[in-house]
C-alpha cells in the first residue's frame, strides 16, 4: 500500500465511521421521522456516483468508504420509505 493509499484509507475510515452513530440509531428505533427524504435521496444518489467513480479510477479507497456508506444510506432510504407512515 502507497502512502497515497493510506492516507485515501484513512479518510475514508474516518468519514464512514461519521456516519455509523445516525445509521445505528435508526436501526436501532426505527424512528425516521426527523429524515429528510429529498436529503437522503440525493445523499444517496450522491454516494452512489461517488462509488462508481473510484471504480472507474480502480481507486480502492474511495470504493471502499463509499460502498460501506452506499449500503448504510441506502438502508436508511428504505426503511424512510417504508416506514414514514409508522414513525413515533
Amino acid at each position: 500500500m502507497t502512502l497515497v493509499d493510506g492516507f485515501g484509507y484513512a479518510a475514508a475510515a474516518l468519514t464512514t465511521a461519521s456516519f455509523l452513530p445516525q445509521a445505528w440509531l435508526t436501526f436501532r428505533t426505527r424512528d425516521v421521522s426527523g429524515i429528510s427524504l429529498a436529503m437522503y435521496s440525493v445523499f444517496t444518489l450522491g454516494i452512489a456516483g461517488w462509488l462508481v467513480y473510484g471504480l472507474l479510477l480502480q481507486a480502492w479507497p474511495i470504493v471502499v468508504a463509499n460502498g460501506v456508506t452506499f449500503l448504510l444510506s441506502a438502508s436508511i432510504l428504505v426503511m424512510k420509505l417504508t416506514l414514514a407512515d409508522r414513525s413515533p
